[in-house]
């Protein structure tokens, strides 16, 4: 150690060292880090719970400025994460950890007293939805630390267990929140109850407050339990270079396709089983996909990491074609027909697939990265491959936050599609189909460059 919190010396791809040393501090900081990312998720997902719910506490908006809601702090969430994804390099892991889930009881404070007013103006639910996309940032950065505290072998389990761990916030708060809201959980001290249109009270200010101590918790934890790594500094130029890299732009492609796909589909689920089938309760199912899909992460890492991220993205992305053809076939058509119990089924297995591509995705790109690094520095002598290494590491760590950050943007183009598609065409099948010609452009870029016999980087 040299300074409190941070460790001078990290050689991780010494066996002898992870044995004796890595192993420990890399699991402890995961597993502060999943946690910290839990909430992260749930706060950024509070909108597609609270939006289903606010016109029944009292408040009067359409539907399309509902959809806003639900896709804004995905927007706002990716563009942070463009910069959360090079801040732990310069700031170090537990600092930059603790200050960003500390961030996060902003905006679940101020949802707590804005849904409590009726005449609450819709300007207040758009900042406090941008408010959200903290959470959203946080990814970003957690990624890329934990990405320095396991050596190669171990990415794909490391990377999946604390995405798909930390991933499980969303159905948190689609399981959570609705609970909650029924109950009188703080008493006096969070104000009263709304009375619904339906004549039920509702404690809508419960689904900020539920929060707030287990972020207090969860920031304590890090600054007392995490590490700052030296070997992970660097400054934004040394990792600005994934810029120029042709591989951090097809990975941030394909990642929208995997994890913009599974958070675009969790904040727009909710909202979309209401107006296509309005007779179904949609809070009573929301939350399964989601966790399913979180649970499929850490497996699709571990498949990754034994038979290859791009034979396993290839399929994910086959598979996920045929799951929107099938929701196309299960949607109700002006009104009329539909299978809500098909729908729901694909959508659940459409969620795992997500999940299986977002493990090998972040599979891919630890050893893309280390791929090119190594055939440039063949001929230099062993300063030189391990400074190539070295610079390997931290292009897989900027790039692992900011295709991340990219994918994110998921997150508002599928709801905002299904608003848009809604409004002009009076269904969302527009909308699928769109999500059909992205999906196979994502095939192609995947069997071309990284699957196919004598592509670029086989990984």
């Amino acid at each position: 150690m040299s300074r409190r919190g941070e460790i001078a010396d990290w050689n991780i791809e010494d066996g002898a060292f992870w044995a004796a040393t890595g192993r420990r501090i890399a699991s402890r900081n995961l597993w502060i880090s999943i946690p910290a990312l839990l909430l992260a998720f749930a706060v950024w997902m509070l909108f597609s719970v609270v939006a289903v719910k606010l016109n029944q506490a009292g408040f009067d908006f359409t539907t399309d400025q509902l959809f806003w809601l639900t896709a804004l702090p995905a927007l706002s969430g990716a563009t942070l994460r463009i910069f959360y994804s090079f801040m732990v390099p310069i700031f170090g892991g537990r600092r930059w950890t603790t200050i960003s889930t500390a961030l996060l009881m902003i905006p679940a404070l101020w949802l707590a007293f804005a849904v409590r007013d009726p005449s609450t103006p819709y300007w207040h639910f758009i900042a406090i939805s941008i408010l959200c996309g903290l959470g959203g940032g946080n990814f970003a950065s957690s990624m890329a630390n934990i990405s320095f505290f396991y050596p190669k072998s171990m990415q794909g389990y490391a990377l999946g267990m604390n995405a798909g761990l930390g991933n499980l916030g969303v159905s948190a708060v689609q399981f959570l929140v609705p609970a909650v809201i029924t109950l009188g959980l703080f008493g006096a001290l969070a104000g009263g109850p709304q009375t619904g249109t339906d004549g039920q009270r509702l404690w809508l200010q419960n689904a900020g407050l539920v929060w707030l101590p287990l972020l207090a918790a969860s920031s304590l934890a890090a600054w007392f339990g995490m590490h700052d790594l030296a070997s992970a500094r660097s400054s934004f130029n040394e990792q600005a270079t994934i810029f120029r890299r042709k591989h951090n732009w097809l990975m941030c492609w394909l990642y929208v396709g995997t994890f913009g796909s599974f958070i675009g589909f969790s904040a727009a689920f909710p909202l979309l089983v209401k107006t296509q089938f309005p007779g179904v309760n949609a809070l009573h199912y929301a939350f399964l996909g989601p966790l399913l899909g979180a649970l499929a992460r850490p497996a699709g890492g571990w498949l990754a990491d034994r038979t290859g991220g791009a034979a396993l993205t290839f399929w994910v992305f086959v598979l996920m074609i045929a799951g929107i053809v099938l929701k196309l076939y299960f949607l109700p058509h002006h009104g009329v027909g539909g299978s809500f119990a098909g729908f729901l089924a694909v959508t659940i297995a459409m969620f795992v697939l997500t999940g299986v591509g977002n493990g090998s995705t972040f599979r891919m790109i630890p050893v893309i990265f280390r791929t090119l690094h190594a055939r440039a520095s063949a001929g230099l002598d062993a300063a030189g491959q391990a400074a190539a290494q070295r610079q390997a590491g931290i292009e897989s760590a900027a790039v692992v936050g900011f295709s991340s950050a990219i994918g994110a943007y998921g997150g508002f183009f599928i709801p905002k599609s299904y608003g848009s598609s809604i409004a002009i065409t009076g269904g969302p099948e527009a909308a699928f189909y769109g999500f059909i010609a992205f999906y196979v452009s994502c095939l192609g870029i995947t069997w071309w460059w990284y699957f196919r016999r004598g592509a670029e980087a086989p990984c």
